[in-house]
């Protein structure tokens, strides 16, 4: 049971001079709560996530996503085992994972939802 298995490949992103009212628009649009921050090649740089726009609540149309952003978010590759996902989502009371290949790309992102997923097919035998 690899990440590469249960994430999202190729993720809703942001750039980090976009406005938090597309972010916030793009979660409401895709019902999730949290977007990579990638730069112009692809490389993950940051992330935001729903709580992050909730402290700027009156300033989205005018502040940039790099003033909300948690730069260097905790990460996964692709070929780790879910478990160990879970474990890091647990240890940093995170609700999901950017997942990065080896040259820091960003190729999915793994959340709370999908471990449930892995999970719930372990049980099946799946």
């Amino acid at each position: 049971m690899t990440i590469r298995n249960y994430m999202t490949p190729n993720p809703v992103t942001i750039g980090s001079r976009d406005m938090l009212a597309l972010a916030h628009e793009k979660m409401e649009q895709g019902r999730f709560r949290r977007l990579p921050v990638v730069d112009d090649s692809g490389a993950l740089i940051a992330i935001v996530t729903d709580r992050d726009l909730q402290r700027h609540t009156g300033y989205w149309s005018t502040t940039h996503v790099d003033a909300a952003m948690v730069e260097r978010p905790i990460t996964v590759g692709p070929d780790q085992p879910v478990v160990a996902a879970a474990q890091l989502m647990l240890q940093h009371k995170v609700g999901g994972l950017p997942v990065v290949d080896g040259s820091g790309r960003l190729i999915g992102i793994l959340t709370e939802s999908d471990l449930l997923r892995a999970f719930s097919q372990l049980g099946k035998g799946g």
